[in-house]
């Protein structure tokens, strides 16, 4: 019987030592071998094999794309659509895809000279429909800036732009921004130019790049522009940054504060005042009016929850659609101290370096009032463009729309003025640009020193006094107990 024990005992250790080594075996083998077949290539499986029937199908689509091809499938829409490819690759697998064009013909040109074997190519409305982000959602600026770094520096070192183009599009991890320039390698594939390529996708990049690249192609300088169109758009992120930060601490700690309120006057002061009814004391006048305030609260709590959402979410949507309402609240807001000039400094600061690097890129000067209207929301800003506009075409001169208008400073205006003038205007914009970015850059960081201690402040002096409404009966309350 012991001897029996001992060989199971025995047996059991065997095994745990051998599921100790297997499983040690099979993490080397995870951490190891499977990496370095796949970084050298060690696997054996070097091509892929299918069955007869699957390969007699694939056969069938390949004619009747070679038929479609040589009919309507050559045919170029005007508009951009998205195709549904399925093709063969160099390794014998297949392979599934969609791109953005033109036509079947274009995209099945493109397919063969990357050197795939093409079966099929499809597109219909509803698949433009499914895909409907053709021209997808603009760049973020940092994807931008690094997008036009990446390739000024690529073109520098004597890569042909296409190529250039194939490269940053394999470093997008966004799967539309992907496509666009998978888009763009296409479209210089087939010999387009390449602001023609970036305004097929335009909805992607701004007017204003595409603009400053299409005058640079002209001058023959597209490297010097696309790095001043790197720095142009770094200098407007780190406004928007500095802005968004200065404005995020003091809307956290209001919301904090808003939440508090709220949270006492609901749920903190019922309970005091169940031992002021029980115990029948008189309360001044401002404890009653905080009891009050409470209690319309404790009982209408959805309600206002539901006004707040409808009221907030009919001002989104009016801001967002109604021109004029957009219009009544930036003006508002122009004319309160202080968020006046934070509004004025950033608006300017961007305007005129807008038109300080259209105009050094020699971009018409008609275009690049068009292409301002279209970058700035503010609508008092707009129409002065708008007015600028109209000025150019009487040849009146550009300042004279900036003149006298509450909305641009004096200062602003004889600098544009002396720019005209001496036939500088470019670099006077230039001046005036980096002038009203280190004002807003100031007025920032003042109003973050600013209006933290005042939200402290009155946080404190509204919680304080609400707590001391509640608290002090109590107090009283307490001393006639001990009387």
């Amino acid at each position: 019987m012991e001897e029996t024990k001992r060989k199971n005992i025995f047996n059991s250790i065997i095994s745990v030592i051998m599921a100790i080594f297997s499983y040690a075996f099979l993490g080397l083998k995870v951490c190891t071998i499977i990496p370095l077949k796949k970084i050298f290539h060690l696997n054996k499986k070097s091509s892929y094999k299918y069955s007869p029937k699957k390969l007699l199908k694939l056969e069938k689509e390949a004619e009747e794309l070679l038929n479609d091809l040589s009919k309507e499938g050559a045919t170029r829409s005007k508009k951009v659509n998205t195709y549904y490819y399925k093709v063969r690759l160099k390794d014998g697998k297949i392979k599934k895809g969609k791109m953005n064009g033109s036509s079947k013909l274009d995209i099945n040109s493109f397919l063969v000279n990357e050197g795939y074997t093409v079966y099929s190519i499809k597109t219909s409305p509803l698949i433009n429909i499914l895909n409907k982000d053709i021209g997808g959602t603009k760049l973020k600026t940092k994807e931008l800036v690094f997008f036009l770094t990446e390739l000024s520096t690529f073109l520098e070192s004597g890569l042909p732009l296409n190529e250039s183009i194939k490269i940053i599009s394999g470093q997008m991890k966004n799967a539309t921004s992907r496509r666009a320039f998978q888009t763009i390698f296409f479209e210089l594939s087939l010999g387009s130019s390449f602001s023609q390529a970036l305004e097929k996708v335009d909805n992607i990049f701004p007017p204003l790049l595409i603009n400053m690249v299409k005058a640079s192609e002209a001058s023959g300088n597209l490297v010097e522009t696309l790095k001043d169109l790197a720095n142009y758009y770094s200098e407007v992120e780190s406004v928007k940054r500095e802005t968004m930060s200065a404005l995020m601490y003091p809307l956290i700690v209001s919301i904090f504060a808003i939440l508090v309120i709220i949270f006492i006057l609901t749920f903190i002061i019922p309970e005091f005042v169940k031992t002021y009814n029980e115990s029948n004391m008189e309360l001044n006048a401002f404890t009653k009016f905080i009891i009050n305030l409470s209690n319309f609260f404790s009982q209408n709590i959805l309600n206002i929850l539901f006004i707040v959402i409808i009221v907030v979410g009919l001002f989104i949507i009016l801001y967002k659609y109604s021109k004029d309402f957009r219009k009544f609240v930036q003006t508002m807001l122009m004319h309160l101290p202080i968020i006046k000039d934070v509004i004025m400094y950033n608006e300017l600061a961007i305007i005129t370096k807008t038109f300080a690097s259209l105009l050094k890129n020699n971009v018409f000067i008609t275009e690049s009032v068009d292409i301002l209207a279209k970058i700035t929301n503010n609508e008092i800003y707009k129409d002065i463009l708008n007015k600028t506009i109209n000025n150019i075409v009487k040849g009146e001169k550009i300042s004279l729309a900036f003149k006298d208008h509450w909305a641009i400073p004096d200062t602003a205006y004889f600098m544009l003025s002396t720019g005209e003038e001496t036939g500088r205007l470019a670099e006077m914009m230039d001046k005036v640009s980096r002038y009203y970015q280190d004002l807003h850059r100031s007025i920032v960081n003042n109003l973050k020193t600013l209006i933290e201690p005042i939200l402290i402040a009155v946080l404190a002096i509204v919680v304080g006094g609400i707590l001391i409404a509640v608290v002090v009966p109590m107090f009283q309350m307490y001393g006639e107990m001990m009387e």
